[in-house]
C-alpha cells in the first residue's frame, strides 16, 4: 500500500478560508493513508505484507530520505504570551520559525504500520502507515505535528503583536478541538496548554485592545475638538486674513490625518469646523468688499485733489499757494489708499502738479535772491558814500548832517529788500549813522532848551524804539509789521524834528 500524496486543503488560522497545500492534511482530519487499505492479493513469491522489501533498510534503521530527529525548538510557554500594551500601531505579519521536534520522544510506529502518540492519558492510536518503513512513518507524523505547532506559534505571535484577538481566539479553539483526533506525533499535551493560554490571553488582549481603542478614540476626538475651537476663534476674531487662511488650510490637512473618531461625533465636529470656515470666509469677503468700496471712494477723492493741484500749479502767489498745497497733501494722506495701480498713477499726477508750482517758486526765489544781493551791494555803497559826509557835517553843520541823513534814508527805502542774512549787518550800520545824528541833535537841544531838548529826546527815543521793532520784524520776515513800525517811527521822527526845529529857532 502506498500513501496518498494528492493535494490537500487546510484552513487559515485567521481567515478560516481553505487553502491548497502540498503538506499533509490538516490536523484533526483522518488522512487517507492513516489506516490500512485492502490491496490486491500478493503474487506467489512476493514478499509478505510488512516484510522488508528487497534493498530496503532493516527495521529500526532510518531510510536515507528520512530526516534525522532534531532537538525540539523552545516553543513559547503559555505564561510568556502577553497582550500588547501601549498605543496601537501597524503590526507587520508575524514571522515564525517552523518548529522541528523529535517525534520519537512522543510516539512510535509499529512494524505493522500502526502509529501511536503518547499523552497524559496514555498512548492513543492515531492511524496506520503503509507507505514505507516505521522510521518514515514516524518522521511523517512528526512533520504533521511540527506543522500544527507552527500554526500554534503563529497564533501566539499574532496575539503578542496585537492582531485581532477575537479571530486569534476562534482559531485557537478550533485547533484545540481538533487535537484529540489529530494524526500527529509530538507534545500534544503541551500544544493543548499553549492553545488554552492563547484562548485565555485573547480575552485579555481583546479587552485591552477595546480599552486602547476607546482611549485612542478619545484622544483623536480631543484633537479634532481642539482644532474646531481654534478654527472658531479664527473665524470670530482674526483679522490677519492671509495668515488665518493659511492656518485654516493647515488645520484641514491635519484633520484629514486623524482617524478612529466615532462617526456621529466626527460628523458633528466636521459641521462645527465647516461652519467656522464658512464664517471666516464670509467675514473676510465682507472685509475686502468694504475695502474695495473704501478704495473706490479714495480714488474719487484723490482725482479731485489732483484736479485742484493742477489748477494751482500755475499760481504765482507763492506763500498762499504753498499753504494750500500743504493742506491738499494732508487731505491726500487722509483719503486712504486707492487700488494700487490707480493710486500710483494719481500720486504721479499730484506730484507733477506740485513740482510745477514749487519749481516755478524756486526759480522766482532764485531770481529774487539775486535781486536782493544787488540791493545789498547798493545799500553797502550808499552807506559808504554817506557815512563820511554825515560825520563831517556833524562837527560843523548839524542841519546839513540831518539833511544828508534824510537823503540817505530815502534812497535806502528806494533800493528795497536785501537777503535776510545781510539785513542785520546793513541795518546795524544805518542805525549807527542815525544814532550819531540823533546824539548830536540831542546834545545841541540840551544846550538850548532843556525842556524842549528833553521832549525832543523822548521823541527820538520813540523813533529808535519803533525802528528797532521794524528791524526785528524785517529780520523775521514780517514785512507788514516792519512797515507799520517804520511808519510810526517816521511820525515820531517828524515830531522830534519839529521839537528840535523849535529849539533851534529860539
Amino acid at each position: 500500500m502506498t500513501e496518498n500524496s494528492g493535494t490537500e486543503k487546510a484552513t487559515h488560522p485567521e481567515t478560516g478560508t481553505a487553502q491548497q497545500s502540498s503538506t499533509p492534511a490538516a490536523p484533526g482530519s483522518t488522512p487517507a493513508d492513516s489506516t490500512a487499505r485492502p490491496g490486491p492479493a500478493p503474487k506467489p513469491g512476493a514478499p509478505k505484507p510488512g516484510a522488508p522489501k528487497p534493498g530496503a533498510p532493516k527495521p529500526g534503521v532510518p531510510a536515507p530520505s528520512a530526516r534525522k530527529p532534531q532537538p525540539p525548538h523552545d516553543a513559547p510557554k503559555p505564561h510568556a504570551i502577553k497582550p500588547p500594551t501601549g498605543a496601537p500601531q501597524e503590526h507587520p505579519h508575524p514571522v515564525v520559525v517552523p518548529t522541528v521536534s523529535d517525534p520519537s520522544r512522543w510516539g512510535r510506529v509499529d512494524e505493522d504500520g500502526t502509529a501511536w502518540v503518547k499523552t497524559a492519558e496514555g498512548e492513543r492510536q492515531i492511524g496506520s502507515w503503509q507507505a514505507g518503513d516505521a522510521a518514515e512513518g514516524l518522521a511523517h507524523f512528526g512533520r504533521r505535528f511540527d506543522d500544527l505547532a507552527t500554526e500554534v506559534a503563529l497564533l501566539e505571535a499574532r496575539l503578542a503583536a496585537g492582531t485581532d484577538a477575537r479571530k486569534t481566539k476562534t482559531a485557537a479553539l478550533a485547533l484545540a478541538e481538533s487535537l484529540p483526533t489529530a494524526a500527529v506525533i509530538g507534545d500534544v499535551d503541551g500544544l493543548a496548554q499553549r492553545l488554552q493560554a492563547i484562548a485565555e490571553h485573547s480575552d485579555e488582549a481583546a479587552a485591552q485592545a477595546k480599552e486602547e481603542k476607546e482611549r485612542s478614540r478619545h484622544e483623536q476626538t480631543e484633537r479634532k475638538e481642539t482644532l474646531c475651537a481654534e478654527a472658531e476663534q479664527i473665524a470670530t476674531d482674526s483679522t490677519q486674513w492671509k495668515a488665518a487662511g493659511d492656518r485654516l488650510r493647515e488645520i484641514l490637512d491635519e484633520w484629514k490625518t486623524i482617524r478612529g473618531v466615532d462617526r456621529k461625533v466626527d460628523d458633528a465636529l466636521w459641521r462645527r469646523f465647516s461652519k467656522a470656515r464658512e464664517a471666516f470666509n464670509r467675514r473676510r469677503g465682507a472685509h475686502f468688499a468694504e475695502l474695495d468700496r473704501e478704495r473706490a471712494a479714495a480714488k474719487t477723492r484723490k482725482e479731485e485733489l489732483c484736479a485742484r493741484a493742477e489748477e494751482l500749479s500755475a499760481s504765482t502767489d507763492w506763500a498762499g499757494t504753498a499753504a494750500v498745497f500743504r493742506d491738499l497733501l494732508t487731505e491726500w494722506k487722509a483719503a486712504g489708499r486707492a487700488p494700487r495701480e490707480a493710486d500710483d498713477q494719481l500720486w504721479r499726477r499730484f506730484k507733477d502738479a506740485q513740482d510745477v508750482f514749487f519749481g516755478a517758486r524756486n526759480a522766482a526765489a532764485s531770481e529774487r535772491d539775486a535781486e536782493f544781493e544787488d540791493n545789498a551791494t547798493a545799500k553797502l555803497d550808499l552807506l559808504s558814500s554817506f557815512e563820511n559826509r554825515i560825520t563831517t557835517h556833524l562837527e560843523s553843520d548839524l542841519d546839513a548832517a540831518r539833511n544828508e541823513l534824510r537823503h540817505l534814508q530815502d534812497k535806502w527805502d528806494e533800493i528795497g529788500k536785501v537777503p535776510r542774512e545781510r539785513m542785520q549787518e546793513l541795518e546795524g550800520r544805518l542805525r549807527g549813522i542815525e544814532k550819531q545824528v540823533r546824539d548830536a541833535v540831542d546834545s545841541q537841544w540840551r544846550r538850548t532848551d532843556p525842556e524842549a531838548v528833553a521832549r525832543a529826546a523822548q521823541f527820538r527815543e520813540r523813533v529808535a524804539q519803533f525802528e528797532e521793532q521794524a528791524a526785528k520784524a524785517q529780520a523775521a520776515g514780517r514785512t507788514r509789521d516792519a512797515d507799520k513800525a517804520l511808519e510810526q517811527a517816521q511820525q515820531w521822527r517828524e515830531w522830534a524834528e519839529a521839537a528840535e526845529g523849535a529849539v533851534t529857532r529860539r
